[in-house]
């Protein structure tokens, strides 16, 4: 451990580098102007402060009121002084003074100091260490969780895959869509991620919904179309009981982003901001990338047809702050759309 001595008076110096060279494993550095060992003590590490309470130039209170470091997050001071003026001890605690010393100095006494207050500087670095192993544990195990919920989140994906023909791309396209509006809108990165990660499973119901209907190469008429829209409820019971904060977020998507912001969407007719902000969110996504996606029954629309359809369904299908996000990121749209392209063989999506 390093020890820094500061005092004005060279043999002072000699006499406790001599007495703390006893010590085990201590080295000293020593300083008799003030100003070069506040300098010093201000760039470097080190593990006790000790230093003389009279000095010409800047006396021990001021050097320890100038330390850079706050006094709860500074290695201990020991002060030398030969004033017994109580004010000088009560203004010397207030700067962060950690003891006293009363000159002449006593060897056993200096000893016993130097070592109790080196002791306390190796219980704090000690709790320090324990304290960053603690948070380094807790971040590897909460990066291992998250890693679980979305493996989870994946398998589940796939299995929907094997019954709803919706293409990989378009999940791809949606939930980065997802992302990018949540950005515009300030959401915390860690929101912004969760959104990216969870949107993937907004038709996770869809594995309940019969093959002549999930998989008919055609529009639906209004019958199957009731029992088609039950995906959302489906989805949302799959994933409510779910303890993750990630599958939570899934099932809201879920059973919301088919609502419409004018009230006129399904399961629950929900309007406006009563409608999850997540909801919407992927409400804009889903349905502007359904719109150029190539469909059994339609042909992909153009970018510009499926953009003017978001401007003039704001108020009604969709959040009109929720179109103007993603609007305005028009350009990352556009290198979303080419960089997760569609594989030969559309899908059908009747959502």
């Amino acid at each position: 451990m390093k020890v820094v001595l500061v005092d004005d008076t060279h043999i002072n110096l000699v006499l406790m580098s001599r007495l703390v060279d006893k010590l085990k494993d201590v080295s000293t550095i020593s300083f008799q102007s003030a100003h070069e060992a506040l300098a010093w003590c201000n760039a470097h590490p080190y593990d006790l402060l000790i230093v003389d309470y009279m000095m010409p130039d800047m006396n021990g209170l001021e050097l320890i009121a100038r330390l850079q470091a706050p006094p709860d997050q500074r290695p201990p001071v020991l002060m030398v002084t030969a004033s017994v003026d109580v004010d000088v001890r009560h203004r010397a605690l207030e700067n962060g003074a950690s003891d006293f010393l009363i000159k002449p100095i006593d060897k056993v006494e200096f000893l016993a100091r130097t070592r109790n207050m080196l002791a306390l500087r190796s219980a704090t670095l000690g709790l320090q260490h324990r304290a960053s192993w603690l948070a380094e544990e807790v971040a590897k195990a909460t990066a291992e969780l998250r890693a679980r919920e979305q493996e989870t989140i994946m398998l589940l994906c796939r299995a929907s895959e094997y019954r709803d023909p919706e293409t990989g791309a378009h999940i791809q396209r949606m939930a980065h869509y997802s992302r990018l509006i949540a950005e515009q809108l300030g959401l915390p990165e860690e929101q912004q991620q969760d959104v990216l990660n969870a949107a993937p499973m907004h038709d996770i119901g869809k594995v309940g919904t019969p093959d002549h209907i999930l998989l008919k190469p055609g529009r639906l008429n209004p019958e199957e179309m009731v029992v088609m829209r039950q995906h959302a409820d489906i989805g949302y019971n799959i994933l409510k009981d779910c303890q993750a904060r990630m599958l939570q977020l899934a099932a809201e998507i879920a059973l919301t982003h088919h609502e419409r912001y004018d009230g006129a969407g399904y399961p629950r007719g929900l309007a406006g901001e009563d409608i999850p902000l997540v909801g919407r969110i992927v409400a804009v996504a889903d349905v502007f990338d359904a719109l150029t996606s190539v469909r059994p029954y339609k042909s992909a629309w153009s970018m510009e047809d499926a953009r003017q359809h978001l401007l003039d369904n704001c108020g009604g299908h969709f959040d009109p702050v929720c179109v103007d996000a993603l609007l305005q990121r028009w350009d990352d749209v556009q290198a979303i759309r080419a960089r997760f392209r569609d594989e030969p063989g559309a899908a059908t999506d009747h959502g």
